[in-house]
């Protein structure tokens, strides 16, 4: 497995989000994908999951060491002292003494990011944290966050597949020493009827969600795809034995467009 390394973190570069995945199909998928060798789970408070990702880890007979798991605090529990118990709540839930990781789901206007930055900085020094991120935060937050952050922030978590460009928000993860990790990269499933990333795929005898995959890997990006179906996990992990050429990587990027976002609530940020 490779690794992206950021302010002291080493994320594995490929993981498996959770989003979406309940009960027993949960637990089922996470323990299938570290049988199979993934490294890395995604989970939140919000897709309340937690529990079911606990038992899939512990099914999964991996130790625990070895594998980093990512959870996120929501919006609603950003105020210091709710932070703080929120992430005592989700390890109960995850029944583990510490995550590797702990991301603000999203920027919050209501609550002072000082605040909210503080206390999850205290939720790291208390050691239920190996590190602290954020997540769908802007460049003008990312600059806010890392100027007002008592700890290293190790990651910013957002969407981004060929067709949404991520190059600023990407440049200022770098200028920091920041990892950006990936959701939704391989835009919810509609690369598969892709022709660019269907010939590229003939090629290298890969599927479009492989090239897709590769393609983020291959910039320094963690991906985490989300799957239910137990064949898809071995392909979204079996991207290691080629390479995109640099004509090829500008060939996917080329696929960007305005309207490339598939995630936008309202809640969210004024995007760059």
């Amino acid at each position: 497995m490779r690794f992206v390394e950021a302010n002291g973190a080493k994320i594995p570069a490929v993981g498996l989000g959770t989003w979406e995945l309940s009960g027993r199909t949960c637990a089922r998928v996470v323990e299938q994908a570290l049988r199979l060798g993934y490294r890395h789970i995604d989970t939140a408070q919000v897709y309340d999951n937690e529990r079911e990702v606990g038992d899939g880890l512990r099914a999964s007979g991996v130790r625990r060491d070895d594998v980093f798991v990512t959870t996120k605090v929501w919006t609603n529990h950003f105020a210091p002292h709710d932070l703080e118990r929120s992430v005592k709540e989700s390890l109960v839930r995850l029944r583990l003494p510490a995550v590797d990781l702990v991301l603000l789901h999203w920027p919050n206007p209501h609550v002072p990011l000082e605040e909210t930055l503080g206390a999850l900085a205290h939720a790291k020094r208390m050691g239920l944290t190996r590190h602290i991120g954020v997540s769908n935060f802007t460049v003008a937050l990312i600059e806010q966050a890392v100027a007002l952050s008592g700890e290293p922030l190790v990651c910013n978590q957002v969407e981004y597949h060929p067709y949404l460009d991520q190059t600023k928000v990407r440049a200022a993860c770098d200028q920091h020493g920041m990892a950006l990790v990936a959701y939704s990269p391989i835009a919810k499933g509609r690369i598969k009827a892709d022709q660019t990333l269907a010939a590229i795929g003939r090629a290298h005898h890969k599927t479009p969600a492989q090239i897709c995959l590769r393609w983020l890997v291959q910039q320094n990006v963690s991906a985490i795809p989300r799957t239910s179906r137990i064949e898809r996990l071995s392909e979204n992990i079996e991207i290691f034995d080629f390479e995109l050429s640099d004509e090829e990587m500008g060939q996917i990027a080329a696929l960007a467009s305005p309207k490339g976002r598939l995630t936008d609530f309202g809640f969210a940020p004024k995007w760059d």
